[in-house]
């Protein structure tokens, strides 16, 4: 076999080179003639070649040109002869001017001869050379021999001997390595053993009761056993046909294409269930196919609908799983288990809770008042479900029942629909149009308590529940039931957060005269934030307004924000400028912190931040400083908008660094504006932005207070979401020239009388005539302590504002204090005079000194707290003898 191959190769080769070189003679004198007739009628046509036969010397003008024609082409005889036969050119040039050699034909036309010449066969042209009249002129010769041209046809014969010797290696190689091959595969069976091996394989393939089916990659059908055919319903045609054609089931055509390993997968095929087995294998040929084998398991097809339907069950409970529970809102939550159910597991589901749950509380024993908080349906139409409609439930209903004794209610047929109509009346007609057939109550029960029920109804789906939906419907209940009181305990810790914030937040702001105030605070649907507002009347009519913000959410953020007001508050009566009192403050947060750590808490107050703002209507100035808050906005009368540079200072808490301090001059009616960072952070916009929309909304000429916050939210729409948000903003007032009355003081004791009689003058003017007496009482015993203990410069000051303001300082940062003198003293009882006769008195201190202030009623009343001294109390501080 193999020498056979290999004789009829070399038998091929040689006749296709046999071919090729008759091809290649013709050819070539083919070649000869077609090159040499257009060389010849180029030159016999020149206008150069008659003029020259038309001259009188034409040999001197035609010799040279076709000996330049002859070199230049290549051929062997270009000649130019006169219709005589007279040469004119010739590559002889001693036979120039001879005749030729008779017999001499004119060339009358284009004509081309094989001439044998001592070069070998030769084609030679003729072309008659013609006048302008038409005349013959002469004629033009010109030959090459064919060997010339065979030479360039014979210089490939080697490559094609080389390739036709290559050819012949590859073919007997080729036959070599398929030859050994086959004997390998063959185990060196001969072609008898081989048909008998083949009969007995075709034998078992068809005489086997399994399907046998093997696929090409592009999709034919390459093997069929009788099986496949009969469990298929294939056509006895069917191999070698695209396995798209065959009229298969979608899903068994997909599956024979794809390149998937199935190991007993079980498909539906005609009113057949099929398991299919598939593995792709590599034959000796290397061409990847697909096996599949069929097994016909008709008979497991009730067993294959239950594993189906527990299949279908476990997914409900995944998605239930992921569905449920994605916020902590009870009647979301609610919403989210009946829609889950619906359709896949009823046609309308109800769920019903406790009053208590609503409110966070757990219920105690059995609920018995009911609210419906959910409703999901088939029905488009279905009118939605107000959110704590009261349903009333008897004792007897299924819902009462399963509560009581903590297990579902299965309940079919008119009972069912009777229990509907009970429990909705307004929906009665739809319930007997859509025939509700069946009902499972099943109590939404976590952690012992019951916190209300769910109701699974059918009407269009044909099968009623019956015993084997019980299990999935309380293990759907149960899954529910705990992200419900998840969502219940939340609701209960945010309420008492939200309780304590608001009762530590002010409820109302103080009525001042300096500043036209108004507020907003926007909890975050997150939790109870830590953002937090206050403005506090200090002395001298000055007004401080604070914003802070303590990170996180719940009762911790909310207790700091609580214990941080406070503690403001107790620093601001002390008079304290907003550097030293943020100080204070980060003190006592890193004080707090320590002691936090030391009980092993973990939660610390850390990234609390602070503005501190103080405003002086007497003189129109702001003094703030900021410990890791954003800065305030001032918006001036003219609507421009700035943001003043101060210092940032580090978060409360942090400690080692100092605060920093800067005044800043407002006109009146400006609008001081303090926020918290949830105002102007927004997730995926930057802070700039947000700065830059804070300030376009507050350029708005002519708003009040109460409209700029209208306009800061409407252009900073507040993500509830994530952070809550306080916005303080107020206008400034600015004390009058006549409002405000000041009197320096020298050490001289008589310089006393003088004050107080320009102080009578100037109360007189203000009409306050009947606050005269207390008032020179207390300046007298201010300043006589002045004088006496302090130094100077000593200076009083008027203000009349809401209160009759006096004010005494000094250079001195001595306090004076309160205290019962003894019956030997001389002194000490004055300042119970200013405490008798002032509405309130303290000490500030300030950079130059100190000063002594007292606050009074415009109408000449006084206040009288608990714990007063009365008349006598206070006349009981001098003795007979001091008297």
């Amino acid at each position: 076999m193999f020498l056979l191959q290999v004789v009829v190769t070399v038998l091929v080769v040689a006749a296709a080179l046999v071919v090729l070189v008759l091809q290649a003679q013709h050819n070539s004198t083919r070649e000869a003639r077609l090159r040499s007739m257009d060389i010849a009628k180029t030159f016999a046509y020149s206008p150069d070649t008659s003029s020259a036969l038309a001259g009188p010397d034409p040999a001197r003008t035609l010799q040279p040109l076709a000996e330049r024609i002859r070199r230049g082409t290549g051929v062997d005889l270009v000649v130019v002869f006169s219709p005589d036969g007279v040469r004119y050119a010739h590559p002889d040039p001693s036979l120039i001017g001879t005749l030729v050699p008779a017999p001499h034909r004119p060339v009358g036309a284009p004509r081309t001869d094989a001439i044998e010449t001592s070069e070998g066969l030769s084609e030679v042209s003729f072309v008659p050379v013609t006048g302008a009249d038409g005349t013959v002129l002469g004629s033009v010769a010109v030959g090459i021999t064919v060997q010339k041209v065979a030479s360039a046809a014979a210089e490939q014969l080697p490559v094609l001997l080389g390739t036709a010797a290559g050819a012949v290696a590859l073919s007997a190689g080729g036959t070599a390595l398929v030859s050994r091959r086959l004997l390998r595969q063959t185990r060196g069976l001969g072609p008898e053993e081989m048909t008998r091996m083949y009969d007995h394989h075709d034998a078992v393939l068809h005489a086997v009761r399994e399907g046998v089916l093997i696929t090409e990659d592009d999709g034919r059908l390459v093997l069929a056993n009788d099986e496949a055919l009969r469990l298929l319903n294939l056509p006895p045609d069917a191999e070698q046909r695209d396995v798209g054609d065959l009229g298969l089931d979608p899903g068994i055509v997909e599956l024979l294409l794809s390149e998937e390993t199935v190991t007993d997968e079980v498909r539906l095929s005609a009113d057949r269930l099929l398991a299919i087995n598939k593995r792709r294998t590599a034959p000796g040929d290397g061409r990847a196919r697909n096996v599949v084998t069929l097994r016909d398991t008709t008979e497991l097809r009730k067993l294959s609908g239950r594993a189906e339907m527990a299949r279908e069950r476990l997914t409900l409970l995944y998605d239930a799983g992921s569905r449920i529970g994605s916020t902590l809102d009870v009647v979301h939550t609610a919403r989210e288990l009946a829609d889950v159910a619906v359709p896949r597991f009823a046609d309308l589901v109800t769920v019903k809770l406790a009053e208590e749950v609503l409110r966070g509380e757990e219920p105690s024993g059995v609920p018995t008042g009911m609210c419906r908080v959910a409703l999901s349906s088939v029905y488009a139409d279905q009118p939605p479900v107000a959110v704590g409609e009261r349903i009333p439930i008897a004792a007897d209903m299924p819902q009462a029942r399963c509560m009581k004794s903590g297990r579902a209610v299965l309940e079919t047929g008119p009972g069912a629909a009777e229990t509907w109509r009970t429990l909705d009346a307004g929906r009665t007609e739809r319930a007997l149009d859509d025939d509700i057939h069946s009902l499972l109550a099943v109590p939404l029960r976590a952690r012992g308590t019951i916190l209300g029920v769910v109701d699974f109804w059918r009407s269009r789906r044909a099968e009623s529940f019956d015993e084997s939906d019980v299990p999935f419907a309380e293990e759907l209940a149960a899954w529910a039931a705990v992200a419900l009181d998840n969502a219940r305990r939340y609701t209960r810790e945010h309420t008492m957060a939200v309780t304590l914030q608001r009762s530590l937040l002010p409820r109302g702001l103080p009525e001042l005269s300096a500043l036209d105030v108004a507020h907003r605070y926007l909890p975050a649907r997150a939790g109870v934030g830590g953002d937090w507002f206050d403005v506090i009347e200090l002395s001298g009519a000055r007004v401080a307004l604070v914003v802070g913000d303590v990170v996180g959410h719940g009762l911790h953020a909310a207790a700091t924000m609580g214990r941080l007001r406070t503690a403001v508050h107790n620093f601001a009566t002390l008079d304290l400028p907003p550097d030293e009192l943020l100080a204070r403050l980060d003190d006592l947060v890193a004080r707090l912190d320590r002691e936090q750590v030391e009980l092993d808490d973990e939660e610390t107050i850390l990234g609390a931040t602070c503005l501190y703002v103080i405003y002086d209507p007497a003189s129109g100035t702001c003094s703030m400083a900021r410990a890791g808050h954003p800065p305030p906005a001032v918006v001036r009368p003219d609507s421009t908008v700035t943001f003043p540079d101060l210092p940032a200072g580090p978060p409360l808490g942090l400690g080692g660094l100092p605060f920093e301090a800067a005044e800043v001059q407002v006109p009146e009616g400006s609008r001081l504006v303090l926020y918290t960072d949830g105002l102007i952070e927004k997730r995926g916009r930057d802070l700039d932005v947000g700065l830059a929309l804070l300030q376009n909304a507050l350029s708005q000429p002519d708003l009040s207070p109460e409209q700029t916050c209208r306009a800061v939210l409407d252009a900073l729409p507040p993500d509830h979401a994530s952070d809550d948000i306080a916005l303080l903003v107020a206008r400034t007032r600015v004390l009058g020239t006549d409002q405000v009355a000041d009197w320096g003081v020298s050490r001289e004791a008589s310089d006393v009388s003088r004050v107080r009689a320009d102080v009578s003058r100037q109360l007189e003017a203000w009409g306050l005539t009947e606050v005269g007496f207390a008032t020179e009482l207390i300046l007298s015993e201010l300043v006589t302590n002045a004088i006496r203990y302090g130094s100077t410069p000593i200076h009083v000051r008027l203000l009349r504002d809401r209160h009759l303001i006096c004010e005494v300082s000094d250079g001195s940062s001595t306090s004076p204090h309160l205290r019962y003198a003894a019956t030997t003293d001389e002194g000490g009882r004055g300042l119970f005079l200013v405490a008798r006769y002032a509405e309130r008195w303290g000490t500030r201190y300030t950079a130059t000194g100190k000063v002594i202030w007292t606050e009074q009623l415009l109408d000449g009343g006084r206040g009288e707290p608990e714990g007063t001294l009365s008349d006598d109390d206070l006349l009981a501080q001098w003795s007979d003898a001091a008297l």
